[in-house]
């Protein structure tokens, strides 16, 4: 598996913290996220090699646990909520203003690499629906002219990288 070597060191201290191995389950796993953006196939035997598990156990966690990705994601992770009280003000309306401004669908990665757009379960600031979750920030009344607006953002620090 191709970590960085400043990950490597970090797996390593993570295990001695736990005085049974397989606690260290979770912190290795997001880790390893981190680093390589998702938890691969490849992932799973090795950090079950690591911890002295088999590999089910650790596969049982990557896909109980929501905040795993097995598959790649855009530079830019988008998450709109979809739970009652969103739905209710325009949550669906707004994920799709996101997936029409970025051309992709919900779970893609849109073609220029930039996004990936997910409808979530509740994000719990219910009273400010809709809400996003851009990377780690929140956004609250996303309706589809904000939607548009962050989009246009996302779009200009992009094009600042290139």
């Amino acid at each position: 598996m191709n970590l960085k070597p400043a990950t490597l060191a970090q797996i390593d201290d993570v295990i001695t913290h736990y005085p049974v191995k397989r606690s260290a389950t979770l912190p290795l796993l997001h880790l390893i996220q981190e680093d390589v953006g998702h938890i691969s196939d490849e992932a799973i035997p090795w950090v079950a090699d690591k911890l002295g598990l088999q590999p089910i156990n650790v596969y049982e966690v990557v896909t109980f646990y929501p905040m795993f990705r097995r598959q790649p994601i855009g530079r830019r992770h988008i998450k709109v909520c979809r739970t009652l009280s969103c739905a209710l003000v325009g949550g669906y309306k707004t994920c799709e203003a996101f997936q029409q401004e970025f051309d992709t669908g919900l779970g893609e990665i849109s073609p220029d690499g930039e996004v990936t757009v997910e409808f979530v379960e509740c994000l719990a600031s219910c009273g400010t629906a809709p809400v996003v979750l851009i990377d780690d920030d929140l956004h609250e009344k996303v309706d589809v002219a904000k939607a548009q607006q962050l989009s246009a953002q996302i779009k200009s620090e992009a094009a600042k990288r290139r």
